[in-house]
């Protein structure tokens, strides 16, 4: 996944001076589209060296009315340095030590878009995505949002430069979190404050199931009016009919997939992952579920429908972004096929599988001369070897980037020949990109029978349209979602304004993509909220289908089921999209594509 890289127009504005304690704090207010609040360093700190070269972290006490991102920017002499951050919930004080290594440059760590730059800690986590550069000639710092929402307050007091991290933690309110998995230090409307109210909620979804809407759907997912429309082959295919690509369920109906990543990731009420043996609550919430996926218009993944699967290849250290082992080595080739050979036979005849993902969001984008520095740097390998004989005709960007591209179509073309041997009945669903890859490797995607892109955006047409002209394939969007800050999460890549506005956004987006002739559908991340204190990497979105004690958002999961019941004339070209763009801000600011 990514975040938006927008340079923004600052506003130089006053600073309240408030007491804490016996420190003093600055107040920062935060309104409008695009707002920034920047101070002179004299002005935070008339001691505060310009040169930051001699220090490891700037380190900030602050506490948040809103758990929503901002920019942290440091203007110097030679041009602006950023990163983002988001702390832990709100209305606590906490203290950020960040590394100023992520000011200066990326670090090599990371495996996909989300690992290569996300960077935790046990109070905030930060978006590391530059601009980058030395620190030398600090003149200005600045703090940023884009669309606050309800006049956010940001305070900070204890601001200082350190050579050594002084450790980021809560500075008071433990436990920040309740037994629900809820944020302690804001209240709201749909908290959950017993046991008993979750279990009277739970139960009076469990009664309207059955009484739902009609998505025309045969047992596979497939639109069952649609019967004699293509051939039935027992297994999932697409085809282009009368201009329109479809994918194929085994019986022969015209399909389109609609899904959430993180299925079958339930935990009981809402309180840790899966386990080996599922406890009688895990066994209740995966049941509920399937219930949920009926009802909603979920037709892709879960036990007894349509899946795909994810294939999982051998994998370099997290300190390389080429993202495979030595391509070039002699053991490559027969080890990817040993690993498709265990994973692919197992499937090759089930009906339920609709395809295969090969991988997800290569990180290396724009970065190829630093993967080229890794290679060199290493140790002696077959692609060291021959990118030092590539490189020996000139070593120029352009030459580099050639090169990781190369190697990348050498890595596709043995995992597909792989896949195709020992599965020839199932679908090749690609790489699911993400960010904006260059023309050069998304015409790679013409090897695979369906090319798979992550688009966040508000708008998806002008991504699917690239995507679809340079690789010649229908599109299937394998990640999307719109968050709102609230709860003590953040709102997600793509925020809207409220509740309501996630179901209109769900429904532009969706009903939008699937308008097109060669989309095949789209699939929302995630199921479920992540946790208040964040994932692997940090990451603490509100964008779950469901929240963390696994209730559902009425608007989100409304809005879907009517699109859910459009997709089929939508795509077929007799019924109009749904066209109320969703609204970003409170004052209702139109949502727009990012970086436009």
């Amino acid at each position: 996944m990514k975040t938006r890289v927008l340079l923004l127009v600052g506003v130089v504005a006053a600073l309240v001076g408030v007491a804490h304690g016996t420190e003093p704090s600055r107040r920062l207010v935060f309104d409008g589209v695009l707002c920034e609040r920047k101070l002179s360093l004299s002005e935070i700190d008339p001691a505060l060296p310009s040169d930051w070269s001699g220090y490891t972290h700037l380190v900030v006490e602050m506490k948040t009315s809103t758990p929503q991102r901002f920019a942290l920017w440091i203007y110097t002499a030679d041009g602006p340095r950023r990163v983002e951050l988001q702390p832990f919930g709100q209305n606590v004080w906490l203290r950020a030590s960040i590394p100023l290594q992520h000011l200066i440059g990326h670090d090599q760590k990371g495996t996909d878009l989300a690992s290569a730059t996300n960077r935790r800690t046990n109070s905030f986590w930060m978006s590391v995505w530059g601009p980058f550069g030395e620190l030398k000639s600090v003149e200005a710092i600045g703090l940023s949002m884009d669309y606050p929402l309800n006049q956010p307050v940001i305070e900070l007091r204890n601001l200082h430069l350190a050579k050594q991290d002084e450790g980021s933690e809560f500075l008071e309110g433990q436990p920040v979190i309740d037994e629900f998995g809820q944020w302690v230090h804001v209240d709201y409307p749909r908290k959950i404050h017993s046991r008993a109210q979750l279990d009277q909620e739970l139960a009076a979804e469990e009664k309207s199931f059955g009484h739902g809407a009609d998505f025309g759907y045969c047992e596979l997912g497939g639109y069952k009016d649609t019967a004699g429309r293509a051939k039935a082959t027992g297994f999932f295919r697409v085809e282009e009919i009368d201009g329109v690509w479809w994918f194929v369920d085994p019986h022969g109906h015209l399909f389109l997939s609609t899904s959430s990543n993180g299925i079958g990731g339930f935990g009981g009420s809402g309180r840790g992952g899966a386990t080996a043996t599922p406890t009688p609550a895990q066994v209740a919430a995966q049941q509920r579920q399937l219930r949920r996926l009926d009802a909603w218009g979920l037709n892709t993944g879960g036990a007894g429908r349509p899946s795909i699967q994810m294939l999982r290849w051998p994998r370099t250290p997290e300190t390389t972004f080429l993202g495979v082992p030595d391509v070039y080595a002699e053991d490559f080739v027969p080890g990817i096929d040993e690993a498709a050979k265990t994973q692919c036979t197992a499937r090759k005849d089930d009906p339920l599988v609709i395809g295969y993902f090969i991988g997800n969001e290569p990180p290396w984008g724009d970065r190829e001369s630093e993967v080229v520095d890794l290679i060199l740097a290493g140790p002696d390998t077959a692609t060291k070897a021959k990118l030092k004989e590539f490189l020996a005709a000139g070593d120029t960007p352009k030459q580099r980037r050639q090169f990781v591209v190369g190697a990348f179509a050498h890595y596709l073309d043995v995992i597909c020949t792989a896949v195709r041997k020992y599965d020839p009945n199932h679908l090749n669903l690609g790489i699911r990109f993400g960010g904006k890859p260059a023309d050069e490797v998304m015409r790679l995607a013409r090897v695979f029978d369906v090319c798979s892109i992550n688009v966040y955006e508000y708008e998806p047409t002008k991504q699917l349209e690239r995507s679809h002209r340079l690789s010649g394939r229908p599109i299937l969007i394998g990640e999307f979602h719109f968050g709102v800050p609230e709860n003590g999460l953040g709102a997600g890549l793509v925020q809207v304004a409220n509740q309501t506005e996630r179901g209109n956004a769900y429904r532009y987006f969706v009903e939008q993509a699937v308008s097109l002739p060669y989309s095949l559908g789209a699939h929302w991340f995630t199921w479920r909220d992540e946790p208040v204190l964040g994932r692997f990497d940090g990451e603490n979105y509100s964008i779950g289908l469901v929240d963390s004690t696994d209730r559902p958002y009425p608007e989100l999961v409304e809005a879907a089921k009517v699109t859910h019941q459009r997709l089929h004339d939508v795509h077929a070209g007799t019924l109009l999209p749904f066209a109320q763009k969703p609204k970003a801000a409170e004052a209702g600011t139109p949502s727009t594509p990012w970086g436009l």
